[in-house]
């Protein structure tokens, strides 16, 4: 159970008679009685689905169900090929999602492997390592710098402690600890200055803490518990294949019935009316589909691993493209949680400083020109802000510039190579021989150094800190006496920035003193002020998402104060509406989806509240993404329709949570795997309406054989035939068809509307009408020519499976006519010619046209064949062009949708 005690509003002292501990820890015997009764400092084992059980729940959805009735139907009227072949076609389908989910097995493993495997704990007085599943509450728990947290822990010393929180609530900088009781109840979880949760990391300095939670009672179990009842919902996809299955199932079944009741009817043997229904049936089913549909869904995860995102279930490909909201993370997302100074005062004057990130690439600019010579007061600022810092500067495996230590220390050091100094000069010609440490109740750090005119002190820190210890400042000429109002005029202009969601330091040095004395009397040399700044194409991205019909919405656990001026850089705060997770937390299920549709930022946001929000846009009927990159964002990835998790500075847990990773932490590559999204869709549509307008014809000339007492036009094995390897080829090949210029500037599809238009269906229709009507024309032509059976069905099948090849050149494009670029589809051109070849190796090789029911044709035959195929390319066209559905909803746009 999850604690409820206040810990943070009690001082150290009742914490520790609470827990009946003391200074001296507990004893050895004690701490084992308390990890039996109250077990260990671990996350409870994931409830793992047994490998069997993946397998069956492939089997679950309708279509798969129907073809293996199809299957077992075939083979016990004795088709054993037909039920070979169907099944196999199951079975591929069922192995690649199985291999999918399969991998997907591990977001609580994950959690369960941050859990640090070692503590130092005080027992029996004396200092002591353990595994860190072995704390229990009560224990006393020593930390140090890169130190991982091991279990939510009450501060009772500190020393220039920072913790990196950034995992579990967004906080883009390492949080200062100390163990000061809080005197309010309810403070949010990123100002509980005295705690030190599971699962952050100590970045600097050292402390001291008792457990008063472990396991799954720790904020990080918490996360832990949201992610165990969180189940992945279906795609629209898989809810619309679902449909059609089951009016395919029904219409199996009806034409089945009308088909042995109108043979009965007629007086036919009833085991050749039911072989003839069974047919039918076969018809109805396009065997092709599954195998078409993951196939087609995996060439789409290739092209997307292009663009630099990885998919871990095939479903999830065709669900981005129904994307109508993005909640992104800020940090390491919209922006590139790397700390930047944007802007420096010194001298009286204001610069911008270009570029961002660790990169040390950028220059100063004064009023919007670039200055050429820093005045000596910017570069005494940025000498200040190196020597009175500890972070360093190096190159990763990758090349990138990465920082140890500190990454607000990070910046000032980037700023001043940007500058032209190096670092390393400067620490050299000035050697540290001293400092005093950052705490949170001094908040500034001073460092003494020895130079050639004698000892120098460096100090940075909170401006109002800094300067209220000091009695000059540096102007363009020299040092001149700092008066109150001077103070007063550089605070306003710290606060002005700070309102901005910048991060400001004041810096100052002290010529000719000692360390004691270092923080008094000293000469204010200027302000830096910094952030993490967005992604450079961030901006752009978002822009693309407004002309897509995407809402862009910000969710992060940073302040709101930058929060806000990030979220207004990137152009989301059209409406300047910003609300807090404490706020959010105040509404009601009813108010939350009335205001999540005007809410554009959210700030200080809990990982429950996170999903909550995602919770409500999904009950608005919104297909939501969701990105973020740490522990407190799993819940609300794995709820997500589409979980997007960060490659590079991503968590285990908010990889295994996720349906996607963006191998460059890059937010514009979650619109390229949108846009492909839209496209992967599109081709879905086209060669389903292929292969259903053809099953319609199968069914039409089958039927209407039936009913005008023909007898079979087509054998089981040739309708078998048409249905997986003449449907099969070109329907793979149209998914491969590039993406139309305008799906980015079309609204998000709505996932109610189903696949398939009113258009599509008229078309469906109406091209299934032709093929049937033409094809029986063509058998009752034959026969009545004294043509023989066997003859008249190879002619029929032949013309059948030409049509099929032409309809697929009609359906490359909804809105362009076939003779506009007609093989500009390679992959098309291919399928048809091995088609074509195993067509006429079917009709004339004496072995296989005697499985196939087949009869040598003459090339008038096939002419004819030809010709009456062709016959299809005039009504789709007119079809296309006469049942297309004009899209309104951006007008001004040619885009006929069918």
């Amino acid at each position: 159970m999850k604690q409820t005690t206040v810990w943070h509003a009690l001082p150290p002292e009742e914490v520790l008679e609470r827990l009946a501990s003391g200074p001296a820890g507990l004893t050895a015997s004690e701490a084992e009685r308390r990890l039996r009764e109250q077990g260990g400092n671990e996350l409870a084992a994931p409830v793992r689905h047994p490998a069997w059980a993946l397998l069956l729940r492939q089997f679950r959805n309708v279509l798969t169900l129907l073809l293996l009735g199809a299957a077992l139907l075939s083979l016990l009227l004795g088709h054993r090929s037909e039920a070979a072949a169907i099944a196999v076609i199951v079975l591929l389908s069922a192995t690649l999602g199985f291999a999918q989910e399969y991998r997907a097995e591990g977001a609580m493993r994950a959690l369960r492997r941050l859990a640090a495997p070692k503590a130092r704990v005080v027992r029996d007085g004396s200092e002591i390592d353990i595994a860190a599943r072995n704390l229990v509450p009560g224990d006393l728990v020593l930390l140090r710098a890169g130190d991982r947290v091991p279990a939510d822990i009450r501060l009772t010393r500190g020393a220039n402690l920072r913790v990196d929180e950034a995992a579990l609530t967004g906080e883009s900088v390492p949080v200062a600890k100390e163990p000061a009781t809080l005197r309010a109840k309810d403070v949010p979880l990123p100002e509980r200055r005295c705690m030190a949760y599971a699962g952050t990391v100590a970045a600097a300095g050292r402390g001291q803490g008792v457990v008063v939670a472990t396991g799954m009672a720790t904020e990080f179990g918490g996360i832990a518990s949201l992610l165990t009842g969180i189940e992945p919902g279906r795609t629209p996809l898989q809810k619309d294949l679902d449909r059609l299955a089951r009016i395919l199932a029904w219409a199996g079944l009806a034409v089945v019935m009308l088909v042995a009741a109108f043979g009965v009817f007629q007086g036919a043997p009833l085991l050749a009316t039911l072989v003839f229904g069974i047919a039918l049936a076969v018809a109805i089913v396009p065997e092709a589909l599954p195998a078409v549909l993951t196939i087609s869904l995996a060439m789409g995860l290739k092209r997307m691993a292009r663009r630099h995102a990885l998919m871990r279930r095939l479903s999830i490909v065709e669900t981005l493209g129904c994307v109508s909201v993005i909640c992104a993370d800020k940090t390491g997302t919209l922006t590139q949680d790397e700390m930047t100074v944007r802007r420096i005062f010194a001298a009286g004057e204001m610069l911008d400083v270009t570029g961002s990130g660790f990169e040390p690439v950028g220059d100063f600019r004064c009023g919007g020109s670039s200055v050429a010579s820093l005045p000596e007061a910017v570069n005494e600022v940025l000498r200040a802000g190196v020597l009175a810092s500890d972070a360093r500067m190096y190159r990763g495996q990758d090349g990138r510039w990465c920082v140890r230590g500190d990454p607000t220390e990070g910046a000032l050091v980037v700023a001043a190579m940007k500058a032209g100094l190096a670092p390393s000069d400067l620490e050299a010609g000035l050697p540290r021989v001293g400092e005093i440490p950052f705490t949170s109740e001094s908040r500034r750090m001073t460092t003494l150094h020895r130079g050639p005119a004698g000892p120098e002190a460096f100090s940075k820190g909170a401006p109002e800190v800094v300067l209220h210890g000091c009695t000059a400042w540096l102007a363009g000429e020299g040092e001149r006496a700092l008066d109150p109002e001077g103070v007063e005029s550089i605070l306003k202009i710290a606060h002005a920035m700070a309102a901005e969601g910048l991060r400001v330091l004041a810096l100052a040095r002290k010529k000719g003193t000692r360390l004691e004395d270092a923080e008094h009397g000293m000469t204010f040399l200027g302000l830096a002020a910094m952030i993490d700044p967005p992604r450079p194409e961030a901006k752009s991205a978002v822009r693309t998402c407004r002309d897509a019909g995407i809402r862009v919405v910000m969710v992060t656990g940073d302040h709101p104060l930058t929060a806000r001026a990030v979220g207004g850089e990137l152009g989301l705060l059209e409406s300047g509406r910003l609300a807090t997770g404490a706020e959010v937390e105040l509404l009601s299920r009813e108010e939350l989806e009335d205001q999540v549709e005007v809410i554009e930022v959210y700030a200080r946001m809990l990982p429950a509240q996170k999903l909550r929000v995602v919770e409500a846009l999904q009950r608005r009927g919104h297909v939501v993404a969701m990105t973020g990159d740490g522990i407190n964002d799993a819940p609300a990835l794995k709820r997500a329709d589409v979980g997007v998790a960060m490659g590079i500075n991503g968590t285990d847990v908010s990889r295994e949570a996720a349906d996607v990773t963006l191998i460059d932490d890059n937010f514009a590559s979650i619109v390229a795997a949108v846009e492909e999204g839209r496209g992967i869709f599109d081709n879905t549509r086209k060669y389903l309406t292929y292969l259903f307008t053809s099953n319609i014809g199968e069914i039409g000339l089958m039927g209407a054989a039936a009913v005008l007492g023909f007898p079979m036009p087509l054998t089981a094995v040739q309708i078998l035939y048409v249905n997986l390897a003449t449907d099969g080829l070109p329907a793979l090949a149209l998914a491969a068809e590039p993406s139309d210029p305008c799906v980015m500037r079309r609204p998000p599809r709505d996932p109610k509307t189903g696949i398939f238009s009113r258009g599509a269906v008229s078309l469906m229709l109406l091209g299934g009408a032709w093929s049937a009507t033409a094809n029986l024309g063509l058998m009752a032509w034959a026969l009545a020519g004294g043509r023989s059976l066997p003859e008249a069905r190879t002619l029929t099948f032949v013309s059948l499976v030409l049509m099929e090849f032409f309809k697929a050149y009609c359906f490359r494009s909804p809105l362009r006519p076939v003779l506009r670029s007609p093989f500009g589809n390679l992959w098309l051109n291919l399928a048809v010619l091995w088609e074509l070849l195993l067509l006429f190796m079917v009709v004339t090789v004496p072995g296989l046209s005697r499985s196939f029911g087949g009869f040598p044709l003459t090339h008038e035959d096939w002419a004819v064949a030809l010709l009456m195929a062709a016959t299809i390319v005039p009504v789709v066209e007119a079809g296309k062009w006469g049942f297309g559905e004009r899209d309104t909803r951006l007008p001004g746009l040619p885009v006929r949708l069918t």
